[in-house]
């Protein structure tokens, strides 16, 4: 990983921006040189796009792996780049089958370039666990907010653009997402998988992600994005992959898993993820955080300062949410009690454990818990598919793997028939409990404990909390 990856692949990318006497570059330290022409600068050169500046990649993944402090600014212009070398690669490979026009490659990287420009702080802490909270299970999205924040871009820079573009690109930012637009069968369905492929996951905002957070946290990263890029093909309406890239596809699932459960998810990081919900939380009345949503003019001007701001306030209002920040500062975090697994056969009809179900599962006669002692950690990590294998075939039309580049079928492989060393099932779900003040790690740890014989008749955890822990003041 000491080098970038341009340096280790042919001069067949420089088509990617074949006229650099207009452009600006940008050394990046995972792809190299990036080129921005004027074009894309009209959107890179403003406020709201800078604003990704200030907001970390991996939000608060820094107070544990102190090197994670890269922006979706850097991600941003990653995934820009990216997108405009995919569409190229096809375009150089069958330009002659697929008619990708000048356009399409603008469409493509704007999409790249601007697919988190809605982006909240704090990574998905604000639109997962602190706007359902605040707003009573209200779900709002990112990548709706970044199709609103794109025609806020364009309206207040007058930036000249083909409405035709603008729309696709709209379209493209929400492809993965739960919001997708009906597409007509004319359209280029492959444009639509190069940057958030909500088919079957394999896109580009993967590829830079996977390899940037991997190195900016000092892991090693064994996947090589650049094997399939250099490879890929399009047949019928989908971009496919050799079949002896099998594993290098898994290997791309199985790293972002990784990335999941050791850095994402890590435990301390969670502990402090909950301080900050708890934080916003009593802070919200004040500073209206969550009133700001649905309008992009004020949007934009939310960043992780958020917390600099409460912890400088002198307002009696914001005490409490003061206070949790400080703690976070002397490190005097929420204690770690106990996790565990959810075993595979409850995880279909798995309901979310609250405060109240542990604390309704202490015993009488020790310490009286509150609810407001116990914080909860629901950790879902999995393949892209749910309890699905994402390289399985799910429906009839869904297949992305050809035999060579000769062959024009498509088809799917069962992981048996590659190896058996590959996993059996494809999710966990991960049961964390956190006491809130040291001095009660003990009473909540025991009180995680009867609620686990309650619900499964025996002790899921991998071992009992420490007794140094309990004995923590």
């Amino acid at each position: 990983m000491g080098t970038s990856w341009n340096d280790e692949v042919t001069s067949f990318y420089s088509l990617s921006c074949q006229d650099r006497r207009y452009s600006k570059h940008i050394h990046d330290n995972v792809h190299g040189n990036i080129y921005l022409d004027p074009f894309f600068l009209q959107f890179v050169d403003t406020e709201q796009f800078q604003r990704l500046r200030d907001l970390k990649q991996l939000g608060l993944v820094h107070m544990v792996y102190p090197g994670a402090v890269h922006s979706r600014f850097e991600h941003s212009l990653g995934v820009y780049w990216l997108a405009g070398e995919a569409v190229h690669i096809i375009k150089a490979h069958q330009g002659s089958e697929i008619n990708i026009e000048r356009n399409d490659i603008k469409t493509v990287k704007l999409a790249g370039l601007l697919h988190d420009v809605g982006h909240g702080p704090f990574s998905h802490l604000f639109e997962r666990e602190f706007l359902p909270r605040v707003l009573n299970g209200y779900k709002w999205s990112h990548e709706d907010m970044s199709t609103k924040m794109i025609d806020h871009i364009v309206d207040e820079h007058h930036i000249e653009i083909d409405s035709a573009i603008l729309k696709n690109v709209k379209e493209m930012v929400l492809a993965s997402s739960t919001k997708t637009p009906q597409k007509t069968v004319n359209e280029k369905q492959i444009l639509y998988d190069i940057v958030a492929n909500g088919r079957n996951g394999i896109d580009v905002d993967k590829f830079d992600y996977i390899v940037r957070d991997s190195r900016a946290c000092g892991l090693g990263c064994n996947f090589q994005f650049q094997r399939l890029m250099e490879t890929m093909r399009v047949i019928g309406d989908e971009i496919c992959y050799r079949a002896k890239d099998h594993l290098t596809i898994h290997k791309l699932f199985a790293t972002r898993a990784d990335l999941h459960r050791t850095v994402y998810t890590h435990a301390k990081v969670k502990a402090i993820e909950l301080m900050v919900l708890d934080a916003l939380t009593l802070a919200n009345g004040e500073l209206s955080i969550s009133a700001s949503i649905q309008e992009p003019a004020k949007f934009w001007k939310l960043d992780e300062s958020i917390l600099r701001q409460i912890e400088t306030s002198d307002k009696q209002e914001l005490k409490k949410a003061r206070d949790l920040i400080l703690r976070i500062r002397r490190r005097d975090l929420y204690q770690f009690c106990n996790e565990f697994s959810v075993p595979k056969d409850n995880l279909e009809h798995f309901k979310d454990i609250t405060p109240q179900d542990i604390v309704c599962s202490q015993k009488n006669g020790g310490t009286t818990l509150e609810e407001d002692d116990v914080a909860v950690s629901i950790v879902k990590i999995d393949l892209t598919r749910g309890r699905r294998n994402p390289l399985e075939k799910y429906d009839k039309d869904h297949n992305f793997l050809i035999k060579d580049y000769e062959s024009d079928y498509k088809f799917s492989i069962r992981d048996e028939r590659i190896s058996h060393l590959l996993p059996a099932f494809y999710q966990d779900m991960i049961v964390r409990v956190y006491s809130k003040k040291p001095e009660l790690v003990g009473a909540v740890s025991e009180a995680f404990e009867n609620y686990q014989l309650k619900t499964y008749g025996m002790k899921t955890q991998v071992h009992d909390t420490p007794e140094k822990k309990k004995r923590c003041k």
